[in-house]
């Protein structure tokens, strides 16, 4: 990178790190305001961007294991994303704080049959062992990384290899539990066997598209002036089609299923969901989760354009965020869309601290990982 482009990063990382500061201050002050809706929007807020973290943790490991060309330009964004998960254990701290405004099982114990898996200080062990496995993990992850860096032994490379198998079951089965926790039990006594893999699904999108506008925005710095190609993109472009037929089909699969079902413990988590103005939120993501990436990620052309396949993970990545919100809110406004401001300051606030973390991490080693084993084929393609 050229100072002028390091320089400019730092800005924005400042920018982000007092943005972040204030906007969390104010969603704070909201608190004292509206206790409930300061909860929700919070959760909202975390569950969003650890989300992203934990994408770009599990997208790390599947590179590890499968390779691919696409994963060594994009690696050190996904090793920043995931080194973030320090932060976010902090940041999710107060959530433990709000467990009678969040979750009826904890406001009144009555609520559900669950009583020794449902109570706050098994809740709260549960959530610090998740965030423990998976920092432990990648740290191991990023320091043997840095380490390739340093030799021409791939010892590292295999150590990460290695762990990365164990690694993603094991990640599966934390954000299983973890999706249970989060989201499934802000309702009372609905169940599904399906929402953990339709949560760790929207991971790995997320993720995808986070690093597809990244490596756009880094693609006329060194050391990617030069080396990434419009094949790279056509790579990730097929990998975030893949991951928008695949959510689709966990999500609405799991809808059909529970519909043809019609079990009232099944259905009310839905009826709530579709009920007065959340109707438009599910057209919006039907319409920009699926339908639009879908029809356009059919096509070469917009796969190869750089433009094109960046400003349509941007808009992925926004409707997530929509997406996320539908998952939490109707929790608390069951009969339509009763927007606050700290449904905004919220995630501005976490974000910015989010982005500042993560510049901090991928300003600290090289953008490429040098002399990892795969880098010699890395950029070598066959002209089309």
């Amino acid at each position: 990178m050229t100072p002028a482009f390091i320089s400019r990063l730092n800005r924005i990382q400042l920018a982000s790190l007092i943005g972040g500061i204030l906007a969390l201050g104010a969603t704070v002050f909201g608190a004292f305001v509206n206790t409930k809706q300061f909860f929700f929007s919070y959760l909202f807020a975390v569950l969003f961007w650890l989300g992203l973290s934990l994408g770009c943790f599990v997208v790390a490991m599947m590179h590890q294991l499968a390779g691919g060309r696409w994963g060594y330009p994009t690696r050190r964004f996904l090793e920043a994303g995931f080194m973030v998960l320090p932060l976010m254990a902090f940041l999710f701290i107060p959530i433990f704080f709000g467990l009678h405004q969040l979750y009826p099982w904890s406001a009144d114990p009555s609520v559900g049959s669950r009583h020794v898996y449902d109570s706050n200080w098994a809740y709260i062990i549960r959530e610090v062992f998740f965030f423990f496995v998976w920092i432990w993990i990648a740290l191991c992850l990023r320091k043997w990384s840095l380490e390739q860096d340093l030799t021409t032994d791939a010892a590292p490379t295999r150590r990460a290899r290695f762990l990365s198998g164990p690694g993603t079951v094991i990640y599966g089965l934390l954000v299983t539990f973890a999706s249970v926790d989060w989201i499934v039990s802000l309702e009372k006594d609905w169940y599904s066997t399906m929402f953990g893999v339709i949560v760790a699904g929207g991971q790995i999108l997320v993720a995808f598209a986070f690093i597809v506008v990244l490596l756009a925005m880094f693609q006329n710095q060194a050391p990617f002036a030069g080396v990434v190609e419009k094949v790279h993109y056509h790579h990730l472009g097929n990998l975030l089609l893949t991951f928008v037929l695949f959510w689709t089909y966990v999500s609405f699969g799991q809808l059909l299923i529970i519909y043809s079902g019609d079990m009232p413990n099944e259905t009310h988590w839905y009826l709530h969901r579709i009920m007065g103005s959340w109707k438009a939120v599910i057209g919006v993501v039907a319409l920009f989760h699926f339908f639009l990436p879908f029809f356009l990620l059919l096509f070469r052309g917009i796969k190869r354009r750089v433009f094109a396949i960046a400003t349509l993970s941007a808009l992925l990545f926004i409707v997530h965020i929509v997406d996320t919100y539908w998952l939490v809110m109707p929790s608390l406004h069951q009969d339509g869309i009763a927007i606050s401001w700290m449904d905004f300051t919220a995630p501005i606030g976490v974000g910015g601290l989010w982005v500042a973390w993560f510049l901090w991490r991928l300003k600290s080693a090289p953008l490429l990982p040098v002399t990892d084993p795969g880098m010699q084929f890395a950029f070598v393609y066959a002209k089309p």
